[in-house]
């Protein structure tokens, strides 16, 4: 019984680290992504006064990330000569 749960844990914690491993090698630098869950002052109200669809994606704004989301990817299927663009 102690070695079934000796496997069962060890094979449990290189599960989780593989995936923790996979999901922090996910590159997600670039120059529409901040790091930044929560700001405060200047960069706050900077990105208040921007419209939604320009801001940066920012993790757990899942509302925000979705908008642009959409947007980029209706923008990208639409055809050149479309008016919703």
């Amino acid at each position: 019984m102690f070695r079934l749960m000796f496997r069962f844990r060890l094979r449990f914690r290189v599960t989780l680290a593989a995936a923790l491993a996979a999901v922090t090698a996910i590159p997600a630098v670039g120059a529409d992504f901040d790091p930044r869950v929560v700001t405060f002052g200047a960069d706050r109200e900077q990105i208040k006064n921007t419209p939604i669809e320009k801001r940066p994606n920012r993790p757990l704004h899942v509302y925000g990330n979705s908008v642009r989301r959409r947007q980029s990817r209706t923008a990208q299927s639409a055809p050149k000569g479309d008016a919703r663009r």
